[in-house]
């Protein structure tokens, strides 16, 4: 589980950065808000302060971060696992400790590769969702 801590910069809650502008990340993520409902807060990236996304702007084209502040606590599946782990379900707290099982980690991990590359053409996607190609 995530939690704060009472002093320093681990005071300051981590936040589920996403793509606010990938219609198919903003219904998963209100999918799994609907089901889950993640203690840990999910926002779009752009609307997080610059000084926490300015580092991380080429991840964040193409995947979630779990950020506390600017600091990267997991992007991904990882980043995804972690926000599952904070559900007040017992259910969804074991599918976050099961995605984050070594054999099983590694499936989540190429399975959300792919659904990042391809996130456009899946259903509610629109043209922003398309992650840019890599620069060279």
């Amino acid at each position: 589980m995530i939690s704060p801590a009472p002093h320093g910069p681990r005071s300051v809650p981590p936040v589920l950065a996403y793509d606010g502008d990938c219609g198919f990340c903003q219904t998963s993520v209100d999918r799994i808000r609907a089901l889950a409902a993640p203690a840990v807060q999910a926002v779009p990236w752009q609307f997080l302060p610059a000084e926490s996304t300015a580092p991380h702007l080429d991840r964040l084209d193409r995947e979630v971060l779990l950020l506390r502040g600017d600091t990267v606590l997991a992007g991904g599946a990882d980043a995804l696992a972690r926000w599952l782990g904070t559900s007040p379900s017992a259910a969804w707290r074991a599918l976050s400790a099961a995605l984050r099982l070594p054999g099983v980690r590694g499936c989540a991990r190429v399975v959300y590769r792919w659904v990042s590359r391809n996130r456009h053409r899946l259903p509610g996607a629109t043209a922003a969702c398309a992650v840019p190609p890599r620069a060279g």
